[in-house]
């Protein structure tokens, strides 16, 4: 597999249900999921067998300029397991942001299992995740 968006989160940019600099956004390590472009929310990874390792992390600072989504660098408390994880990050909010809503409403993003690091193969204690600082950071449009 290779890094990729979920169907639903594209096609929600385009309606207005996803919006990047309103909505709170996460980061999880998972386990054991198999990516599914039909997939459209967070309790469809854990019902496919998708295992969250440790809580998920805010993106603090969400920017979009020039049509590139990016966030500050995260820090996640994970426990240890010998299983490759990958990283979802989903839409974890309303789209005006706000709280948490449930696992069931949480639309997925995108899904990252190749790049520097990656896959991930966690210990216990804290797992760094920096994004990018390339052209296209964390997402790029177009």
């Amino acid at each position: 597999m290779t890094n990729a968006s979920f169907t639903s989160f594209r096609n929600g940019i385009m309606t207005g249900l996803v919006d990047l600099d309103t909505a709170v956004f996460k980061v999880a390590v998972v386990a054991g999921y198999t990516f599914n472009a039909a997939h459209v929310f967070l309790s469809e990874v854990i019902a496919a067998s998708g295992i969250v390792n440790g809580t998920a992390a805010t993106l603090t600072t969400p920017t979009v300029v020039a049509g590139v989504f990016d966030a500050d660098d995260v820090t996640i408390t994970t426990v240890s397991s010998a299983n490759p994880h990958s990283l979802i990050v989903y839409q974890a909010s309303a789209v005006t942001g706000g709280a948490d809503v449930a696992s069931s409403a949480q639309r997925l993003c995108w899904f990252f299992d190749t790049g520097g690091n990656l896959p991930i193969v966690p210990g216990a204690g804290t797992l760094t995740i920096t994004w990018p600082n390339t052209s296209g950071k964390i997402y790029k449009v177009g």
